[in-house]
C-alpha cells in the first residue's frame, strides 16, 4: 500500500516511512494535482480536511486525531497495515527512496566517531546522501510500536 499526504501530516508520513511504506508528503494546496497523483500512483490519501471527501473514485481516508500516535494508531486499524521490524527503516524518513546498504568504510567520514566504532551496518538515501544506522532511535520505535 502507498499513501500521499497532505501538508497538514508531515510528521505522520514520516512515520509510515519509518514503518517501510512507500509515503509522498504533499505540501502544495494544489487538491486537482493531489488527485491525480493518487489517482496515477494508486496511492490512498490521507488527509485532515473534511473538505476533501467530495472528491470520488478516490480512495481516501480523513485522520481525526492530533497526536501524531493516535493518527498512526488510526491509519494502522483503518487501514489494517501490517507493521513487521523488519520492514522498518527501510526508506529514507526525510526523502521516501529506498535506503541502499553501503560498506562501513563509505561511512566512516560521515558518521561520529563514536557510531563508527560501535555500528557494524549503515544504510545510505541514494537521494540525499543521509546516512543511517541502527541507533538507539531503533529501540524508540520499537517501544512506541508496542503500543498500536
Amino acid at each position: 500500500m502507498k499513501f500521499i499526504l497532505t501538508k497538514e501530516l508531515g510528521r505522520l508520513a514520516r512515520w509510515l516511512r519509518i514503518l517501510g511504506y512507500d509515503t509522498i508528503y504533499y505540501d502544495k494546496d494544489d487538491k486537482s494535482r493531489l488527485i491525480i497523483i493518487s489517482l496515477r500512483d494508486k496511492r490512498v490519501i490521507l488527509t485532515r480536511g473534511s473538505k476533501m471527501s467530495r472528491f470520488t473514485g478516490v480512495r481516501m481516508f480523513r485522520i481525526i486525531e492530533d497526536d501524531v500516535k493516535k493518527q498512526l494508531a488510526q491509519v494502522v486499524k483503518e487501514l489494517d497495515l501490517d507493521i513487521e521490524e523488519d520492514k522498518t527503516f527501510l526508506r529514507c524518513v526525510d526523502c521516501n527512496e529506498p535506503l541502499v546498504d553501503i560498506k562501513k568504510n563509505k561511512a566512516e567520514d560521515r558518521v561520529p566517531p563514536y557510531v563508527f566504532k560501535t555500528q557494524k551496518e549503515f544504510k545510505m538515501c541514494p537521494a540525499c546522501n543521509k546516512i543511517f544506522w541502527k541507533g538507539t532511535h531503533w529501540q524508540l520505535v520499537k517501544e512506541f510500536l508496542k503500543c498500536l
